[in-house]
């Protein structure tokens, strides 16, 4: 589309959004981690889809615009369940010791680790392991990291939002990583 110019609203509204709602499942699956929570955050976002369709200007391809209507639906459904849900169990506490080794007063990695290769990142069968692994995460572990790594929150957001202290947010995106890069390169996607 050029710059500048509007694309029209879809003919069939109502199917062409429709037709997205399993990249929308599949989307809020691995987000929320949780097949009904999925689909009431995809339902909510088909809804509130329909009932703004008249807004919808076409400034963007359809599959954008419903993912950022998905995306609020989806914090809306983190605050929600971090609201009713207790505290996890002590033994996901951190270990100090565990922190001091690996990072400096700051918070940096002493020793960072290795960077995947770019072209892993775009390979599907890497992306399909790495989806594999992140559902083998403990459930508070997994909604931290991808609200850090995929949502793009900082970390004071999602310390707001889950309920936790900084310190158990660094400990809890620790031991994604750490549990993630031993998952993968066990699956092949080692050094």
């Amino acid at each position: 589309m050029e710059p500048g110019t509007i694309a029209a609203v879809p003919a069939n509204f109502r199917a062409e959004i429709e037709a997205l709602r399993p990249y929308l499942l599949r989307y809020a699956s691995l987000e929320l981690r949780s097949r009904e929570a999925a689909e009431d955050a995809v339902q909510e976002t088909l809804l509130a889809a329909l009932a703004a369709e008249a807004s919808f200007a076409g400034r963007s391809n359809l599959r954008t615009w419903l993912t950022g209507i998905l995306k609020h639906k989806i914090v809306d459904s983190i605050r929600r369940s971090s609201r009713e849900r207790a505290f996890e169990s002590a033994d996901e506490e951190a270990s100090v010791e565990d922190l001091e080794a690996r990072f400096d007063e700051s918070g940096h990695w002493r020793e960072p680790p290795q960077a995947w290769p770019e072209r892993t990142l775009e390979d599907k069968q890497f992306l399909q392991a790495l989806e594999r692994c992140l559902a083998m995460l403990p459930a508070r572990t997994g909604q931290v990291f991808l609200m850090r790594e995929h949502l793009g929150f900082e970390t004071a957001d999602i310390c707001k939002e889950v309920g936790i202290t900084p310190t158990h947010c660094w400990v809890l995106l620790y031991r994604a990583r750490m549990a993630l890069r031993e998952c993968l390169e066990k699956g092949g996607f080692g050094r």
